[in-house]
């Protein structure tokens, strides 16, 4: 496929040269989570064809931002990873999900919320200012998906899976319904109305369920 060509002495511009295609922004997201397998990265993102994503995956090796590794045994699995130039992205990428996630609203019809998704969600609506003096872990327990959140002297780890260490609070979102979440992260839902209405169900402290909301602000 033909490389996108603006005829503009730009930095934006030049940018967008490289990542400006359909998807591949959404292929750095994930890369910017974990390195992925081709598998992995089809399953992740349900709606691409195959052909476009090994059409981007090339196009982003060629342009430095992804390379392929081969996983130590016993996996001696291929995976996709990004480079140094390609994990650059990363601040330019959560505040554009910062800018995006003002403007979600309810879900349309087959959409869905991935993993990696929810942890990029995270990073881009952490508050720092708010995390200082805070060390705590959470545990999000979302339709069959588990990530955690880790925030100590003001910084974020958070990442596909159980938490690492026992969690101070799991939160665990309903199987059915309008997903609360990003009710709870904008404001529109207070965390007692999310308890009491059984939106969420919690196991731990309950009182770090507002610390939550407090630093994970869209």
């Amino acid at each position: 496929m033909r490389q996108r060509a603006f005829g503009q002495y730009c930095g934006l511009a030049r940018a967008l040269e490289v990542v400006g295609e359909r998807w591949a922004l959404l292929i750095v997201r994930d890369l910017l989570v974990r390195p992925r397998r081709y598998t992995d990265l089809h399953e992740g993102l349900p709606g691409i064809p195959t052909n476009v994503l090994s059409t981007r995956l090339k196009e982003l090796e060629r342009a430095g931002v992804v390379e392929r590794r081969l996983l130590p045994a016993p996996d001696r699995a291929v995976v996709y990873a990004l480079t140094e130039d390609g994990r650059a992205l990363d601040e330019a990428v959560l505040l554009l999900a910062r800018w995006g996630a003002a403007r979600l609203d309810e879900p349309r019809p087959g959409e869905i919320v991935t993993p990696d998704s929810l942890v990029m969600a995270l990073r881009s609506t952490f508050r720092r200012e708010a995390a200082a003096g805070v060390s705590v872990t959470w545990e999000l327990r979302a339709d069959g998906v588990v990530l955690y959140a880790r925030v100590a002297n003001g910084e974020l780890h958070t990442g596909v899976g159980p938490a690492p260490e026992k969690p101070d609070l799991v939160i665990a979102m309903a199987p059915t319904g309008p997903p609360p979440l990003r009710a709870l992260m904008s404001g529109e839902l207070s965390p007692q109305a999310a308890v009491a209405d059984g939106l969420v169900q919690l196991a731990g402290r309950p009182k770090l369920l507002t610390t939550f909301v407090q630093l994970f602000r869209i």
